[in-house]
């Protein structure tokens, strides 16, 4: 895994900095989310007929935004729930990865 960055989750939207998606998921229009175990993968989407949550632009600074209100929900996290959370890259998982974040809130 490579080195780490941030993400907040908060009220079942994900925000993500102008920096991680630049880094991860430039060019990108969509991301996958996927519960692994306790951890939470966010995919990058090559293509846009492959589905996803949207990557919205948030500010001109270039952060983005995912809602996924329902895929949060499904997996026990509260729709108040307001989280700091870190992610690694992982090459093995072809994702960016918050180990843990399940277990964090039921």
């Amino acid at each position: 895994m490579n080195a780490g960055s941030a993400v907040t989750l908060k009220r079942g939207a994900l925000y993500l900095g102008c920096d991680v998606c630049d880094r991860y998921f430039a060019g990108l229009e969509a991301v996958i989310l996927l519960r692994r175990g306790q951890d939470l993968c966010i995919l990058p989407v090559k293509h846009a007929a492959a589905g996803g949550y949207l990557l919205k632009l948030r500010n001109k600074a270039g952060d983005r935004v995912v809602h996924a209100p329902d895929f949060f929900r499904e997996h026990g996290i509260d729709d108040n729930a307001v989280l700091d959370l870190s992610v690694v890259w992982s090459t093995e998982q072809a994702a960016l990865v918050s180990a843990g974040v399940f277990g964090l809130q039921t």
